[in-house]
């Protein structure tokens, strides 16, 4: 891996992935409430993003994602700040995006459909960051090829502990 990725593109990928992991983890913990869509329907008549995406899950997802880059700042740079707050919105809306996509597909809500639904918020993060903060190609294949498993095990964890309904 050292011959394929620089140094750079790894923390690069570590700085991303930080507040957008947190993000998209924590909705399901602190979820619930009033649906992002109010319950409105799109013109497919199915539900636009479904019942599982709050405003408390969203506004959970971007505190804890911030924060967790505010003590990334506070010990390695500040200029972090701005990088974790894009990457937590990003991942946020990332998901949002691909729950939009499911509901489409016909796919309920927790329904599982691999990649999109450990990938989604990934890919939000990588291109909210990526105007303001060039992120890398490398950085970019890092995100992509440990995510899937990262976020299958997380998820797992949760499972076990109670935390969510299912294991994907």
């Amino acid at each position: 891996m050292s011959n394929m990725f620089t140094e750079a593109d790894i923390i690069y990928a570590v700085y991303i992935a930080v507040p957008a992991y947190i993000a998209n983890s924590v909705p399901p913990i602190f979820g619930g409430g009033v649906p992002i869509d109010f319950g409105r329907v799109f013109i497919d008549g199915k539900r636009i993003f479904g019942a599982n995406k709050t405003f408390r899950g969203l506004l959970t997802g971007l505190f804890f994602g911030s924060s967790a880059t505010f003590v990334m700042g506070v010990l390695v740079s500040l200029e972090l700040l701005g990088l974790g707050l894009l990457a937590s919105t990003g991942a946020l809306l990332g998901d949002l995006f691909g729950a939009f996509i499911k509901r489409r597909l016909g796919f309920e809500p927790g329904a599982p459909f691999p990649l999109l639904d450990q990938l989604d918020f990934i890919f939000g993060a990588v291109a909210f960051t990526y105007p303001i903060y060039n992120t890398t190609l490398g950085s970019t294949l890092i995100l992509v090829t440990f995510t899937p498993p990262i976020h299958l095990l997380a998820n797992f964890v949760a499972y076990r502990l109670g935390l969510k309904r299912n294991w994907w």
